[in-house]
């Protein structure tokens, strides 16, 4: 496995629309509904690559081979009061490739990139029915709390988050 930034590059950008649609269809409670146009998965794509590319973030992949098994971003651009944290968002594994350590590795990964911005903390939240809070917590992520009934599951009914935090580094 080879965990890359990724670019605004055409192919890059079908190739995780396909990911957040097949996501999304398996249940992934990652802000969209089901069933998700690919053209709204690609436009979602384009601007986080772009965003990526402005700095503001960093989209990291899982490559297997020629797959792309996973993803996960790490989102830079906070408030000017917080420039000591980062927040991880849209950690999507493909279902095939679920149980091989792509998740954890692409966290790991996340957390090197925050560490090389100069970022001591980090912020994430999952779903309460299905996310991967387990995963979190074996990675040393502190759980906050829970707010119930926070966002729609994508084949529909509510579904709180949970929210981890981490201090990856010393403050200052």
């Amino acid at each position: 496995m080879e965990i890359l930034p990724l670019t605004d590059a055409p192919e890059v950008v079908e190739t995780l629309a396909k990911l957040l649609v097949e996501t999304v269809a398996d249940g992934g409670s990652v802000s969209f509904m089901h069933p998700l146009a690919p053209e709204v998965a690609r436009r979602f794509w384009q601007n986080a690559l772009a965003a990526a590319e402005r700095g503001e973030r960093v989209v990291l992949g899982a490559w297997v081979g020629e797959t792309l098994a996973g993803t996960v971003t790490v989102v830079l651009d906070l408030p000017e009061n917080q420039p000591h944290r980062a927040e991880i968002a849209k950690l999507m594994v493909l279902p095939a490739h679920r149980g091989q350590g792509v998740a954890r590795a692409l966290m790991l990964a996340a957390e090197a990139v925050a560490l090389a911005h100069g970022k001591s903390h980090l912020l994430l939240d999952t779903a309460a029915d299905g996310g991967a809070a387990a995963l979190y917590a074996g990675l040393g992520y502190v759980f906050a709390g829970e707010i119930p009934n926070f966002a729609l599951k994508p084949h529909g009914g509510l579904t709180g988050t949970r929210l981890y935090w981490k201090q990856i580094a010393p403050l200052g």
